[in-house]
């Protein structure tokens, strides 16, 4: 009975010095990718304004304040959110739940938009099999379609939808606008951000959208 109860405590042990082992190395993965992202993101800022603070919410999610020196965008913040790398069961779950990588950028904008819009991209894209049925497809590229729950198109949208569609934000996975704080919020996956230019597209897309929704202002 002694050497169970030896055997379980050395084994509980393991576990805990696994357990912390895997935490704190995760933990430093996750803060390394937190600060590239931002690093990324001043880099595109740079003369447009820059990163003034910021704070680790959890091991998973980090936020920060950005001042612009333009006025387009007042009270901005970006929002990363990692996966949960330091926990190994919800790690899993992410992964089984194929939750992506994200930066959220949230601002209030000079001209308070009179709409509500939420537009989430999605594609679905298929690759059709070599074969000997499928050699005489004609395969075509249509333009932007989009599908709406609006019964009735308001002129003060079409700016913004514009800019969506011939933008350089083809990896955003939403984009929201109302009029209550923050004005607009817009997500994309971690890793279209790999680069200073990335990131200045992202900015760039940004600015776009604003300029959109101000233009029947």
């Amino acid at each position: 009975m002694e050497i169970v109860t030896r055997l379980l405590i050395l084994d509980s042990l393991t576990a805990a010095a696994f357990l912390a082992i895997w935490y704190f190395c995760f933990f430093r993965i996750n803060r390394r990718k937190g600060r590239a992202a931002l690093h990324w993101v001043e880099a595109a800022c740079s003369g447009k304004g820059s990163i003034i603070a910021s704070q680790w919410l959890s091991a998973s999610r980090l936020r920060a304040q950005v001042s612009f020196t333009s006025h387009w965008f007042e009270h901005a913040q970006v929002t990363v959110r990692l996966r949960p790398r330091p926990l190994p069961f919800h790690w899993l779950a992410s992964l089984w739940r194929k939750q992506k990588e994200t930066l959220t950028f949230e601002a209030d904008l000079d001209f308070v938009p009179a709409f509500n819009l939420e537009v989430w991209r999605h594609r679905w894209i298929t690759h059709p099999r070599s074969s000997e049925r499928t050699r005489n497809w004609m395969v075509t590229r249509p333009g932007p379609v989009v599908l709406t729950t609006r019964t009735h198109w308001s002129q003060e949208l079409t700016p913004v939808v514009n800019a969506l569609m011939t933008s350089r934000g083809h990896n955003l996975v939403s984009v929201r606008f109302r009029p209550n704080s923050p004005h607009l919020a817009a997500t994309v996956p971690l890793d279209a951000l790999t680069d200073r230019g990335a990131a200045s597209d992202f900015l760039g897309m940004l600015l776009e959208l604003a300029a959109g929704a101000a233009h029947r202002q």
